[in-house]
């Protein structure tokens, strides 16, 4: 079986931060198993079937548990599917597919078609949000709207800068282990110190094949054929996907930018003040 974990020992120590910070939600939830065209999905669900579905896609070299834990309160108004995003250092297959083409957007209109759901919500962090607007340019038949935060794919940021600031300390982390690299790494992306992604990256880094592909970004033509409600949160403070360029490439490549909110004191990955300010924004679009 193909893996992405370059060792047994490696793995285990991954898979178990994921299950230490499933624990920590202290959340009723359960675990599904999809079989899908790209291979196996794992899936945490939470929240009434009696609510409309939304699915949480994480980020890159991120898993389920992050996603919940960065808006807990969504499995109020929503039954929640967060996604192990293929390839990732998760519970999911490790099937690498292209960033060139729809192949994310097949994978993730499998799995709502597996799940026998209809208007499903889409939030997407990150790589996550690269994830939705392929499903978005693939099919779009069964999804409601998106939420992007800080999405990959519409903009990126100056390559020598990310060079400097976030890929030569991760390459130092693991050649020497000294915690100062990686430190210095979330120090550039992260707006609040967090411990979980400490610990987790830093076993992630020395023990997973991480994907160092460029990340591409979407044309106008493509862009133009959505027509799905899209709302985008963008940080100014973001040196990977810059918040004030992603807003002005948003509003002239989308037809159907509902909203965009540019959140002034976060960088890549948002604090918590905005973080609850984007699930209040999403909760409000259910009438429940």
């Amino acid at each position: 079986m193909t893996t992405l974990f370059k060792s047994e020992e490696g793995k285990a120590a991954i898979l178990k931060l994921y299950d230490q910070k499933l624990q920590e939600l202290n959340i009723e939830y359960r675990a599904k198993t999809i079989e899908s065209i790209y291979g196996k999905t794992n899936i945490l669900i939470t929240g009434s079937s009696s609510n409309p579905p939304i699915f949480i896609i994480h980020g890159a070299n991120g898993c389920a548990p992050i996603g919940l834990d960065t808006y807990p309160n969504l499995c109020n108004k929503f039954e929640v599917y967060a996604i192990d995003v293929l390839a990732q250092p998760n519970k999911s297959a490790a099937t690498k597919l292209s960033m060139k083409d729809d192949s994310y957007g097949k994978w993730i209109n499998d799995l709502i078609e597996k799940l026998n759901l209809k208007e499903v919500t889409l939030v997407g962090f990150s790589f996550g949000g690269l994830v939705i607007l392929k499903t978005l340019i693939n099919n779009a038949t069964n999804i409601k709207e998106v939420f992007l935060a800080s999405p990959a794919y519409i903009v990126n940021g100056n390559p020598l800068k990310l060079l400097f600031k976030v890929f030569i300390p991760m390459k130092r982390f693991m050649k020497s282990k000294k915690s100062k690299f990686i430190e210095k790494f979330l120090f550039e992306l992260f707006t609040e110190r967090d411990n979980f992604a400490i610990e987790y990256l830093s076993k992630v880094f020395l023990y997973f094949d991480m994907d160092f592909t460029p990340v591409p970004v979407i044309s106008k033509s493509e862009a133009q054929k959505i027509v799905t409600p899209i709302t985008l949160f963008a940080a100014k403070k973001d040196i990977m996907f810059p918040g004030k360029k992603m807003i002005k490439r948003a509003k002239n490549i989308f037809q159907s930018l509902k909203e965009t909110h540019l959140l002034e004191q976060s960088k890549h990955v948002q604090n918590k003040a905005d973080n609850d300010k984007i699930e209040g924004l999403i909760m409000q679009t259910e009438n429940i």
